[in-house]
């Protein structure tokens, strides 16, 4: 399995590409920025984008789909409670961003579903809070967390649609209840390193302690 993860932009995003060496397919989770990038990496595995999932609709993490699905006709996935979040985003935020709103969802997905990139399975949790439908990701002992958890601490719950009751909830009884050697690729790089374990944010995370 192959797995890149690539800080871009200007507001320290991390999107992630993760493919299978044998199928030759793979998929992009929030490619939000820097295309000319991220697709030199993908062409380096040889590797066929056929999706571009997002951890939830905020501008920040999506307005690099139009020119993804541009250049390597990938599926956007999203989960079915932010769907509507991508399409017609506020004009000012458009432009606060210099961003393109992302194009509507082809695949809408809930909690349980699976992501199959040849044979990597990607199953899905959706942890709201950041969002009505945020999700994580979960692949042979890694979770893809968005903007949900990050490293040391989480996500914000100030925007219309945010609750931090359910991110705690979510983060208590979905994350936290994952194996503790889990590793966590986190939606930004706000930490001290790229990445954690769910056991480092049980014991470590002063905005959520398991």
């Amino acid at each position: 399995m192959i797995i890149k993860q690539f800080e871009i932009g200007r507001l320290n995003v991390f999107a992630y590409l993760i493919g299978d060496e044998e199928t030759k397919e793979g998929l992009f989770v929030d490619p939000a920025d820097e295309s000319d990038r991220l697709l030199r990496e993908a062409d380096s595995f040889g590797l066929n984008v056929k999706y571009i999932v997002n951890t939830h609709s905020h501008i920040d993490h999506v307005m690099g789909n139009k020119e993804m699905v541009k250049r390597t006709g990938a599926k956007i996935v999203i989960h079915e409670a932010d769907a509507i979040g991508l399409l017609n985003p506020p004009p000012e935020i458009l432009h606060m961003f210099n961003a393109e709103a992302s194009p509507p969802a082809d695949i809408l997905v809930k909690d349980g579903d699976l992501i199959q990139a040849g044979k990597v399975k990607i199953r899905v949790i959706h942890t709201p809070g950041h969002s009505p439908g945020g999700i994580c990701l979960y692949v042979d002992g890694m979770v893809f967390t968005g903007d949900t958890l990050f490293v040391g601490a989480i996500g914000r719950t100030d925007f219309p649609g945010c609750s931090y009751e359910a991110l705690e909830k979510s983060i208590r009884e979905k994350l936290y209840a994952l194996p503790g050697e889990t590793i966590v690729f986190p939606g930004h790089n706000y930490g001290m390193s790229p990445t954690s374990t769910i056991q480092q944010e049980r014991q470590f995370n002063p905005f959520v302690r398991g």
